[in-house]
């Protein structure tokens, strides 16, 4: 009985993470990005992709601050939702509708991802994080940042132009969902002010999403020791594709309207978010009470890498067709995933 209300909290709560940063967080970071005027690709790989992935660095915090040894569900959801979004997110995005890249944005989020990566193996290398190694991942953030706000002017390309198409397409799909998460929509209107008062929302966000955070791991941790699953394993898998649902949900809707760039700088983004400050601003804050944190090797060593092996085959593949992507690679993408997924469930 304690197994099916760890698993109905844990579906819940990844409906209420998507709804929430899909319909309340997102728009208010957008309105936001509207204010600075800043472009789709540069929205799509920061503004955007922090919003998407507030439910992995959450997820991340409370899992490294909960008293007891629980940093690998932390570090899992984090290296499991980056494997899901450069694979099936980019994967679907391509079989949607194919798509010509700029070349730039990309480039750039993809030369970023593989340094976060780098630096993530050398950080993990030995499965103790201290000070150095945490604050080396928040610093190569902000550099990132920098760059993203500067590159139009290193290398120069026309901006994708935001359109309004997806928003019907979104409304359709959402209300398929309200006929069994009717109650739950019906108590977050409630709850949730006018969209003009956005920064309200933010801040509700913001609380509801780390209260959320909290359920998925404690439900994770419940599940993982009914089961006798390595807390490694479910937070690669069950927690990393939950909490990347409103990456996918978003990058699709983009894609479908012709900004494939952008979806895939979200996608990117997303990921140089999780492992920079989804696992540094949490190693940081732990690692000034105790000096250092042991994080546990299981399964995740090998998941870094395999990792860093798929961005490498998914640039090989965008050089070799010049920046064209379409439905061959992403169904190649979305299979490499499902045997990565094989291979962590016989892995057990």
């Amino acid at each position: 009985m304690i197994l099916l209300y760890a698993s109905l909290a844990l579906i819940i709560s990844f409906y209420l993470l998507a709804h929430i940063c899909d319909d309340y967080f997102v728009i208010a970071l957008d309105k936001v990005a509207n204010k600075l005027k800043m472009s789709s690709d540069v929205a799509g790989a920061t503004l955007m992709a922090i919003g998407s992935s507030a439910p992995e660095f959450f997820v991340s915090m409370i899992a490294v601050l909960k008293p007891g040894d629980y940093a690998a569900i932390g570090l899992g959801t984090i290296v499991g939702s980056a494997l899901f979004n450069l694979l099936v997110i980019i994967g679907v995005s391509a079989i949607v509708k194919n798509t010509v890249l700029t070349w730039q944005p990309v480039f750039r989020d993809g030369l970023f991802y593989v340094l976060s990566i780098l630096v993530l193996l050398w950080v993990f290398q030995d499965g103790q994080i201290n000070l150095l190694e945490a604050c080396s991942l928040i610093f190569l953030y902000v550099i990132y940042v920098i760059f993203v706000m500067n590159w139009q002017k290193i290398l120069p390309y026309d901006a994708e132009i935001q359109n309004e198409e997806g928003e019907e397409e979104k409304e359709c799909k959402k209300s398929a969902w309200q006929r069994i998460f009717t109650p739950f929509e019906f108590i977050l209107s409630k709850i949730f002010l006018p969209n003009k008062y956005y920064v309200g929302n933010f801040f509700i966000s913001i609380l509801l999403i780390g209260f959320l955070s909290w359920v998925l791991v404690e439900s994770a941790i419940v599940i993982s020791t009914i089961l006798h699953i390595p807390q490694a394993i479910i937070a690669l898998t069950v927690l990393a594709i939950g909490t990347s649902m409103p990456d996918l949900i978003s990058s699709v809707i983009v894609a479908k309207q012709g900004r494939g760039s952008m979806a895939i700088c979200n996608a990117l983004g997303s990921n140089i978010f999780d492992i920079l400050i989804g696992l540094g601003v949490p190693w940081l804050i732990i690692i000034f009470y105790t000096e250092s944190l042991q994080v546990s090797q299981d399964n995740l060593l090998t998941s870094i890498i395999l990792l860093l092996g798929s961005v490498i085959i998914l640039f090989s593949i965008l050089l070799v067709k010049k920046w064209k992507i379409g439905r061959g690679t992403g169904f190649l993408l979305v299979g490499i995933y499902l045997a990565y997924l094989l291979w962590a469930i016989f892995s057990i």
